[in-house]
């Protein structure tokens, strides 16, 4: 696919494997298409490995954190699992939110707490809102501790950030499904890597190996599960789409 950008002109031009269509510059379409080469532009040159949440690096992409706090606060979870830990930033970022809404906590799992984050994430002033585990996302170990954590009759919503292989994505949504609360969510990031097959730092296995996919398949197969972008609380433009990490990532309880 090629785009062309005339801004004196405000077209965009878009030739896709020799058909090509003219677009007004300013429209809907045009954003979306230029947004989703942005976004693969920016994962490659390593943008969202420039932001930090009260302390702690965070490697996501802001509008996925905006977008997911809008849920938070809607779903008001009493738990939030999640697998993959890395640097420790989105569970800051979780725990401050709860602090906020004055209720809620965070279990973090990843199969490697390297010592100098444990350090730092456990003298960060908000803890207290966190337990940590240590162990393969998919362990039985692992997933009885976790299941142990959590009481009867809470919220739950899990975040699956750990090993994106469709493979152990799969896995951790059939582990953790379970634990999710109808009308709540478990959602499966970085499925944008579908789209990074021909890019510098992508790969060509991940247009079928990928997170994207395990949800997908996921949700085709087992129907308490539909795929389902949250709706933006906040709307005053005619766009619908979020810019994101996180294509088909929110698989949403219905029983």
């Amino acid at each position: 696919m090629k785009l062309t950008v005339d801004t004196d002109n405000k077209k965009l031009t878009l030739n896709d494997k020799g058909s090509v269509r003219e677009l007004d510059l300013y429209t809907d379409e045009a954003f979306e298409l230029l947004s989703k080469q942005w976004v693969t532009l920016g994962w490659n040159q390593k943008y969202p490995y420039t932001f930090s949440w009260m302390g702690r690096p965070v490697i996501q992409l802001p509008e996925d954190m905006l977008r997911i706090q809008e849920v938070i606060y809607s779903v008001k979870p009493d738990v939030i699992i999640e697998t993959g830990i890395a640097h420790g930033g989105s569970l800051i970022y979780y725990a401050s939110l709860f602090k906020a809404m004055g209720k809620g906590r965070v279990i973090g799992v990843d199969i490697e707490i390297r010592p100098h984050n444990r350090k730092a994430i456990e003298e960060h002033e908000l803890f207290e809102y966190l337990t940590l585990i240590e162990g393969s996302s998919v362990a039985d170990d692992v997933v009885a501790q976790v299941k142990s954590l959590v009481k009867p009759g809470e919220t739950v919503l899990v975040i699956l950030d750990s090993n994106h292989t469709y493979a152990h994505v799969t896995e951790e949504l059939r582990q953790y499904s379970p634990l999710v609360t109808p009308g709540s969510y478990i959602v499966s990031t970085d499925g944008v890597m579908r789209d990074l097959t021909d890019v510098p730092r992508g790969n060509p296995s991940w247009g079928k190996d990928n997170p994207s996919q395990a949800a997908l398949d996921f949700a085709q197969s087992n129907p308490q599960f539909v795929i389902e972008q949250p709706a933006w609380p906040f709307n005053e433009s005619s766009l619908s789409k979020n810019i994101t990490h996180w294509p088909n990532a929110w698989l949403k309880r219905i029983g």
